[in-house]
């Protein structure tokens, strides 16, 4: 097998690290369902270390979203698709009385469209420019929306929420956007192939396998956990 082959084939690492981030969030909304229907202790979804871990392994699935996005041939389509997955999610769980307004498929959309479309830019940029920017970016955006506050009813994307707004998944630009951007910076070392050769052989079972199946089991499974939650409290009754 020819270098570029080898350049082109999937990398078990990389797909294995998103299918333990998919396992997570799985269990993570499964115990959130529990406790929202079945009257499940609180501290099965919130607790320190949840609240920790849930922010940790969706800032490796945002970023590794972008290191994908040096492998992918059209950004702007998978823009598109994410986005339309995602308009789904808003339009169903309006209708459940659970609104997600801008969640996780909704900001990894507006990426892959914004970095599709000024990726050229930033490759003409030296290298050292985008871990530098995309630190500080993150630290002064988060700064930001934490100790600024403003009466807009207009900037939740961005990060600064209003009284009364509600999104039960919710991740907004700033500082997501920054994670995602530095994971485009990380993903041209490991395209050009700097990292260690073991990176690149690592065999890994079952994950990932979940983790290139990451959208469709994003879409379909708060559906089937929610008909679970149901069965099981139809069964307890």
């Amino acid at each position: 097998m020819t270098e570029t082959k080898q350049r082109k084939k999937r990398i078990d690492a990389i797909d294995a690290l998103r299918g333990l981030a998919v396992v997570l969030m799985f269990f993570h909304h499964f115990f959130y369902d529990l406790v929202e229907f079945l009257d499940a202790p609180e501290w099965l979804f919130t607790n320190p270390v949840f609240n920790v871990l849930h922010y940790v392994f969706a800032g490796v699935f945002i970023g590794l979203c972008g290191v994908s996005s040096r492998f992918s041939r059209s950004n702007v389509k998978r823009g598109i698709i994410t986005l339309i997955a995602a308009t789904v999610i808003s339009v169903v769980t309006h209708f459940m009385g659970m609104p997600i307004l801008f969640g996780v498929l909704h900001l990894l959309a507006f990426c892959m469209l914004f970095y599709g479309i000024t990726g050229r830019l930033w490759e003409k940029l030296p290298m050292w420019i985008m871990p530098v920017f995309t630190v500080l970016g993150t630290v002064i955006s988060a700064w930001c929306v934490n100790n600024i506050e403003t009466e807009s009813e207009n900037l939740w994307i961005l990060g600064w929420t209003y009284d009364g707004f509600v999104s039960h998944d919710y991740f907004p630009l700033f500082p997501w956007i920054f994670v995602f951007l530095f994971g485009t910076w990380l993903g041209y070392y490991i395209k050009e192939h700097r990292f260690p050769e073991k990176f690149y052989t690592l065999s890994i079972p079952v994950l990932p396998q979940i983790g290139r199946q990451a959208l469709i089991i994003y879409i379909v499974h708060q559906p089937i956990l929610y008909g679970i939650t149901m069965v099981i409290k139809n069964l307890i009754k």
